[in-house]
């Protein structure tokens, strides 16, 4: 059997038990209890800095500001956008109707506009352009609600972009519309690059292409492909999508 120790060494510990757990108890309601003095700080780390903050005076200017006026003339490297044609799509006052230098419309550059569009626009306008999107359907589908739009829901039938005034844009225009928005859509510079925004131009005018082409829109050499119903019918549709791609995508120029 294991002796009990003396009774002294008991109490001892009990003591000591107690007077450890007083810190925590302590630092726990300092903790909790709002304090209008300043807290204390045993490592500073970057709490308090040599700094001005927003509206605060500073003597180092003669007008006793911290906050300077921009520079007049000076801009940011980058960011200078003197090209009208490639950040606003205008060329001579005019929306451009072709891609700005260092764009060039071929397969990749089309595909790559189709994979925007999927991601960014088909969920109002829909994959081929008719405006029949999920989002879009949906949000009539409340609109059209028989006790009125539900939760206040306000909402704009979406574009179809073969419409015959849609289809008259030039890639200019589209680009623009993608940038900064138009009527009640919102503009998509902030999510959207600015090569994949003409890029989307670009495969807007193809997707509109492939629902209104004629068979002289389809280059001589493979016409022959076309099924005979097409071909035959000069001056009618051209028919498959794939096609007026690959006929838009041999021009540098879109109408």
């Amino acid at each position: 059997m294991i002796p009990m120790p003396p009774r002294w060494m008991i109490f001892t510990g009990a003591v000591a038990a107690l007077a450890l757990a007083i810190p925590p108890f302590v630092i726990a309601r300092v903790r909790a209890t709002p304090d209008a003095n300043r807290p204390v700080h045993i490592f500073f780390d970057m709490d308090f800095q040599p700094k001005f903050k927003t509206q605060a005076v500073n003597p180092l200017f003669a007008d006793g500001r911290t906050q300077r006026p921009e520079v007049q003339g000076v801009v940011a490297q980058g960011e200078t956008r003197l090209d009208a044609h490639l950040y606003e799509g205008v060329v001579g006052g005019e929306w451009a109707t072709t891609l700005p230098a260092g764009l060039t419309m071929n397969e990749q550059f089309l595909l790559r506009g189709q994979e925007r569009y999927n991601i960014f626009c088909a969920v109002c306008h829909g994959y081929a352009g008719f405006g029949d999107g999920a989002v879009n359907k949906r949000a009539m589908e409340l609109m059209s609600n028989a006790g009125g739009p539900v939760d206040g829901t306000a909402w704009v039938q979406a574009k179809s972009l073969h419409d015959p005034l849609v289809r008259e844009h030039s890639v200019g225009l589209l680009y623009n519309i993608v940038t900064n928005g138009i009527r009640n859509m919102a503009g998509y510079e902030a999510q959207i690059d600015l090569e994949d925004r003409w890029a989307i131009a670009a495969y807007v005018q193809a997707l509109q292409l492939s629902q209104n082409a004629t068979i002289q829109d389809v280059p001589p050499e493979l016409r022959d492909k076309l099924p005979k119903d097409v071909a035959q019918g000069e001056g009618g549709s051209a028919g498959t999508a794939a096609t007026t791609t690959t006929a838009a995508a041999d021009t540098t120029e879109v109408k």
